[in-house]
């Protein structure tokens, strides 16, 4: 023991059985890399992750809802999310003994396994791009509405190419079951967002003339129009004529809030906004098949003898691609920004503190949720794991609870909310019941 030898004597049995000596083995079990094999560890991470993946979408919403423009939180948020990537590779993917054909982090880096470097980092890819898509997403359509859409696309599509991937270690009967359910979500969700735009507009149309719509997108007050594009207080991130605070879901609240914000929707098209939210829910659908090719290595592209990406170096190489492209795109949007954005400039960037906590703790929250669900994946199949789809959940939570979403809206919008939220309720609950285990032999 004192040498660092570690040999099972043929002790009596009743000293192998005591206390003390299955302390120390689990001592030395736990200097081993930490790699989840059991079910409900995976069902305990992925709970996590869940919360993690439902919450940063609420800050980068906040963000935006307060004028900060989405190039500059979406900059910040690419560093911590690297960051996080690096955390987990230096912690769970290095510290520890190596187990048998699972090499260290660092090991790893020299191995020639550079046909599931490129999955993993082709998944990082589409992630970055899905994520950069929903940003003006959530303006367009909403948090919540986005969120259950998208979401449902990755399980349709994603979970049903993991299965096949993961060598149908998951309930089928169970699993299509819950597929089904998204599908009806997401079905529901479209049906919540025409409902609740046609709410709006019935509120603006009923607005007094205090407050109108202007007919160019901009909004009116009385006869003086306040353009969309006017200069913001960035303190507050409100326009500097906006100095009332209305009450949510009134049609004065709307407007003030399009005066604050950075990205503009009034006289938007409400194709446009779901056409984003698809658009991104595609590109979400494949991010997760992309690392359970890196880390499992189905197609055979690796050399004989050459070891498969642990999770970990999978999410660090993932993690590498995500943010490159993040702030390359994002970097080009300062000076060439969508959706009426105001332009900007890296100077502009680098002087924007009011809001960069909270996006860069954006960037924790989405790193520690992606690597927590990748784990999980190993452990109990990739297609269990996007049972953390249910993130809508938490999002819709929090765009109830802090920007007034859905607040008096019709009957009708509540009656299909409700509907849809228990329909992906019954789905995520299938997902999981759904969840099998991957032999690590």
């Amino acid at each position: 023991l004192i040498c660092g030898n570690w040999h099972l004597i043929d002790f009596p049995a009743q000293v192998v059985e005591g206390s003390l000596l299955n302390s120390l083995l689990s001592i030395k079990q736990g200097l081993n890399m930490f790699i989840i094999e059991d079910k409900g560890g995976a069902i305990a991470i992925m709970c996590a992750s869940l919360f993690f993946l439902g919450t940063w979408p609420a800050v980068l919403t906040l963000l935006e809802r307060r004028g900060r423009l989405p190039q500059h939180t979406y900059l910040d948020y690419s560093i911590t999310n690297l960051l996080a990537a690096v955390l987990i590779a230096l912690t769970f993917g290095q510290l520890g003994d190596a187990k048998h054909n699972m090499p260290n982090f660092f090991t790893q880096l020299s191995q020639d396994n550079w046909p599931s470097v490129m999955f993993a980092m082709a998944g990082g890819v589409v992630l970055s791009v899905g994520n950069l898509s929903t940003q003006y997403a959530w303006a367009y359509v909403g948090l919540s509405v986005t969120e259950v859409i998208s979401s449902s696309m990755v399980v349709v599509i994603g979970t049903t190419l993991n299965y096949f991937l993961d060598n149908r270690i998951n309930r089928a009967e169970i699993l299509f079951t819950g597929v089904a359910c998204f599908l009806v979500a997401v079905i529901l969700g479209s049906a919540v967002h025409a409902s609740n735009a046609a709410d709006n507009e019935k509120k603006l149309s009923e607005s007094t003339n205090t407050y109108k719509l202007g007919t160019d997108g901009g909004t009116e007050r009385g006869k003086q129009v306040i353009d969309k594009d006017a200069p913001k207080d960035m303190e507050n991130g409100a326009s500097a004529e906006c100095d009332t605070k209305a009450e949510a879901g009134t049609a004065e609240y709307l407007i003030e809030l399009e005066e604050r914000r950075s990205i503009k929707v009034f006289g938007s098209s409400t194709f446009i906004g779901l056409g984003i939210v698809f658009f991104s829910g595609v590109c979400f659908s494949l991010f997760s098949p992309a690392i359970n090719l890196a880390t499992n290595d189905q197609w055979h592209t690796l050399k004989d003898g050459v070891p498969h990406l642990v999770v970990y170096t999978a999410f660090f190489y993932f993690s590498i691609s995500c943010f490159v492209v993040g702030i390359g795109l994002n970097i080009l949007f300062l000076y060439r920004p969508m959706a009426g954005v105001p332009k900007s400039s890296f100077k502009a960037y680098l002087n924007d503190w009011e809001g960069r906590q909270w996006a860069l703790l954006a960037g924790f929250l989405c790193g520690f949720g992606n690597g927590f669900q990748f784990m999980g994946g190993q452990a109990a199949g990739y297609a269990a794991a996007d049972a953390v789809q249910a993130l809508p959940l938490v999002s819709t939570f929090w765009g109830i609870l802090l920007f007034g979403e859905y607040r008096k809206s019709s009957k009708k919008t509540y009656t299909l909310l409700v509907f849809m939220l228990l329909m992906f309720i019954a789905a995520v609950a299938t997902l999981m019941a759904s969840a099998g285990h991957r032999s690590t032999k």
